[in-house]
């Protein structure tokens, strides 16, 4: 199994910043792509930003030029820097991992959450 604990998430002014961390442990053979979802109560569950384990990203429209997700593969750790924060960009801010089991089995992990509120 694997364990994610996010960590950062807190209330911040709009056109501030945040960087959510996100610490995996557990069984990591295999451990490939990481990323960040987010969740406003209502919503979809949608993705923010991925990171491959080569270093590969990709990013939602919605945070492009603004939020940025790094990987430290020594430390077992993902970060999402979120710069210009906006007030839609409120939710909770969910870690993502997928971990390869064989060539065609995978399984995906998720942490528990960290709450992000952009507000005056």
């Amino acid at each position: 199994q694997v364990q994610l604990v996010e960590s950062g998430g807190g209330l911040v002014q709009p056109g501030g910043s945040l960087r959510l961390s996100c610490a995996a442990s557990g069984t990591l053979s295999g451990l490939n792509v990481m990323g960040w979802y987010r969740q406003a109560p209502g919503n979809q569950r949608d993705l923010v930003a991925t990171i491959s384990s080569g270093g590969d990203t990709s990013y939602a429209d919605a945070v492009k030029g603004r939020f940025t997700i790094s990987r430290d593969n020594a430390k077992n750790t993902v970060y999402l820097q979120m710069n210009s924060l906006k007030p839609e960009d409120t939710a909770v801010y969910y870690c993502n991992a997928d971990r390869r089991i064989t060539s065609t089995i995978n399984r995906v992990y998720w942490g528990q959450g960290t709450q992000v509120t952009v507000s005056s």
